[in-house]
């Protein structure tokens, strides 16, 4: 099979599967079953799937999730997104190198169409992620009828994305638990449900004036669907990013890079740096990372990044360098992304002279930001439409937040249609606000005091919501505030409780900051358990590691005395090595092996920077074309799209309509003086001999 493969996995089951094979460019290569078009060619070593028509640059895929179209591909004669159509033995693939040529003949005129199949429903929920399975559980278990749809081919959203234990509530929404195995339960509860009816592959087009929903299903008919209710839990779709050479390939959004690695276990790089350091930058980091991914820098504009500080320790003490206070000036290279140049900013976010850096890259993963796809539910409530949105469709939050916001809303529904139900407590209104909110307040390390022989050891100094170490403990010598789980944890050892040294609570943190530290056997060499989450090859009993605190400085180099696994908490492994007493509740995490030296230090490279960035992606529209509008008076955005098709291209503006809401912002514009766009359906590309019922072809993967 292709090279670029994860062969290993510390946490995915990785199984040996019968290949397929299909044709690019005429050459025959080798791929899986149930695998897109991108990730197939990937896997071979493809990164380049076509060449825009306006300026011939290569393209190759950006968001892998349908909302950009910059993965297009010809397949069998028509253009489709590879990133969602599915590999078959045999088909002929080809670059988007031009459109293809139309029919010579027109279609006869006894053409036949297929009418138009229409469906009522008492809910129609659209997005099958973390949300919107939730709001289908608490309808089924009320036995009231709903149409869940997802254009995946399987439910649980980003939830499959997701490799590590997850945060917030035990009890409430399965904190400790990793989000590909959250997905699998709630995919196997809203099974159990026959009120509930799941359509995959299946393809929200638009909300119109007659309060149907148009939906292109996976045999590649077009449904009207007409609810009572509706229901949005469409997620959010990744901000793009304009800087020089923002389109070339190899440049990732987040989501993009976690399908491949995480989903379709394909490995798109061999040295990876990260833009932005939410919690969405710090996680793919940590994913590329035990996919064997050497993540050679990471840039935060901010002072500080802004994700949780658990998830910015584990790659600090993995060794990855984070940069805050410091952006991305380019993507540097000819067909694909060589290398990638950055510079240090001032209060004001302005580059200082003299500060750029260059570093050796093959890919470069942007993570500044989600938006709500929210189109569908403001139109809904346009034409008057009962609709809710949970979820990323109703405010950006983690996952844990969806999966309640979920339960709010399925519960809300029911009232909506005239159910008798109690009233939904006040407590899950905070508790949802609660699971929402932003990182807290960061304390001063405390190093435990206590008359304890052993005891863990609570690296964690943020408040954020998170509860796991407390339920795990066996002796309930763990507690968080039951009323606002993002207190801190206390150890709180009890007269007839003493700690028994389980290590659970060292295995289901799930920011990797629990250690234990026993002075049973040696009062001056204790013995500390550290959390461990990569390949088992990559260390063994009487290796010396490198152990740090918890921001990653290096504290000494110790001999491995024993690995263990705890079976209900696979994927982690706990490392014991014995330690000096003196820094024995310092140590925090593992140091991996450093690697080769990636920072090119070349200034006269780091400094290419020029006008060129490009703005709209899908029409090559540079961001000195929509500036020079602004700067002539230009205040419609409407006007813009007429003069240099910005915004106009197959995406239909998802990727580009803030950024150039940007450059307003830094002409000093006022947002009440700008006219936004008008946005129409069909919110989605798709075929118009689809919408016109054409018989002729019944292969979605086919259609466009």
């Amino acid at each position: 099979m292709p090279r670029n493969r994860i062969k290993t996995h510390p946490i995915l089951n990785i199984v040996d599967r019968e290949s397929i094979s299909f044709y690019w460019q005429d050459k025959l290569i080798s791929t899986y079953p149930g695998e897109t078009i991108s990730a197939a060619l990937i896997a071979n070593g493809i990164k380049i799937f076509g060449h825009h028509p306006k300026d011939k640059a290569p393209l190759g895929i950006f968001c892998a999730n349908g909302q950009c179209s910059q993965c297009m591909v010809i397949l069998d004669g028509k253009p489709v997104k590879a990133c969602m159509t599915l590999v078959s033995p045999g088909i002929h693939v080809y670059p988007a190198d031009g459109l293809p040529s139309l029919p010579d003949e027109n279609l006869p005129n006894d053409a036949q169409y297929n009418e138009t199949t229409k469906v009522e429903v008492p809910v129609l929920i659209i997005g099958g992620g973390p949300a919107g399975l939730s709001a289908a559980i608490e309808l089924g278990k009320l036995g009231i009828k709903t149409l869940l749809i997802d254009d995946k081919h399987r439910l649980g959203g980003k939830l499959v994305l997701q490799t590590h234990r997850f945060f917030g509530s035990t009890e409430a929404v399965y904190a400790g638990t990793r989000g590909i195995d959250i997905a699998t339960t709630l995919d196997e509860q809203v099974r159990s449900y026959e009120s509930v009816e799941v359509w995959l592959q299946s393809t929200a087009l638009a909300v119109y004036e007659d309060k149907c929903v148009g939906i292109w299903k996976e045999d590649n008919t077009y449904v009207l669907v007409k609810p009572d209710m509706l229901l949005t839990a469409t997620g959010a779709r990744e901000r793009s990013l304009a800087f020089q050479g923002n389109t070339l390939p190899g440049i990732y959004g987040a989501g993009a890079f976690q399908t491949l690695v995480n989903r379709d276990l394909v490995k798109p790089a061999d040295k990876l740096f990260i833009v932005g350091g939410g919690n969405v930058g710090l996680i793919a980091g940590y994913h590329a990372l035990q996919a064997g991914i050497d993540v050679v820098g990471l840039v935060e504009a901010m002072p500080a990044c802004g994700g949780y500080k658990v998830h910015r320790d584990k790659l600090a003490r993995l060794g990855v360098p984070i940069y805050t206070s410091h952006t991305i000036l380019s993507a540097n290279g000819n067909d694909a992304v060589d290398s990638v140049s950055i510079v240090e900013i001032d209060k004001q976010f302005k580059a200082i002279r003299g500060t750029e850096k260059e570093f050796q890259c093959d890919c470069v993963l942007i993570a500044v930001g989600l938006d709500p796809v929210d189109e569908f539910t403001k139109k809904a409530e346009e034409v008057g439409l009962p609709v809710y949105a949970a979820g990323d469709a109703q405010e950006i939050a983690e996952a844990s937040a969806a999966i309640f916001s979920g339960k709010i809303k399925g519960n809300e529904i029911a009232q909506g249609l005239g159910l008798s139900l109690p009233e939904i407590p006040d407590e899950w209104f905070e508790f949802e606000k609660i699971l929402k909110s932003k990182p807290g307040e960061t304390f001063k390390v405390e190093l435990p005091v206590t008359k304890a022989e052993i005891f863990p050891v609570l690296h964690c100094t943020q408040e954020i919501p998170c509860d796991p170490c407390s339920t795990v403990c066996p002796k309930g010598l763990i507690h968080v505030d039951e009323k606002d789980i993002r207190h801190l944890p206390e150890f709180c050892p009890e007269d007839q409780k003493d700690c028994i040294a389980c290590e659970r609570c060292v295995a289901v943190c799930p920011g990797l900051a629990v250690t234990l530290v026993d002075f049973r056997q040696d009062p001056t060499y204790p013995t500390v358990s550290i959390p461990y989450e990569f390949s088992r090859d990559k260390i063994n009993e009487g290796d010396e590691i490198i152990v740090t605190d918890v921001d990653g400085k290096s504290l000494a180099r110790l001999p491995v005395t024993k690995i263990r696994q705890i079976a209900a908490f696979s994927g982690t492994l706990i490392i014991r090595v014995k330690a000096p007493a003196a820094i024995a509740v310092k140590i925090a995490g593992i140091r991996l092996p450093a690697p080769e030296k990636n920072n090119i230090a070349d200034e006269q490279k780091a400094s290419r920077i020029d006008n060129e960035t490009y703005i709209c992606r899908c029409e090559h529209v540079k961001a000195e074309d929509i500036r020079s509008l602004i700067q002539k008076g230009v205040r419609d955005i409407n006007q813009i799209k007429a003069i240099t098709n910005a915004s106009m291209g197959a995406c239909g503006g998802k990727t580009c309509l803030h950024l150039i809401q940007n450059i307003f912002r830094e002409e000093g514009i006022p947002f009440e003086e700008i006219s936004e766009t008008t946005k129409r359906p069909v919110f989605v590309e798709v075929p118009l001999e689809t919408l016109a019922g054409s018989r002729q072809n019944k292969d979605k993967n086919n259609g466009g």
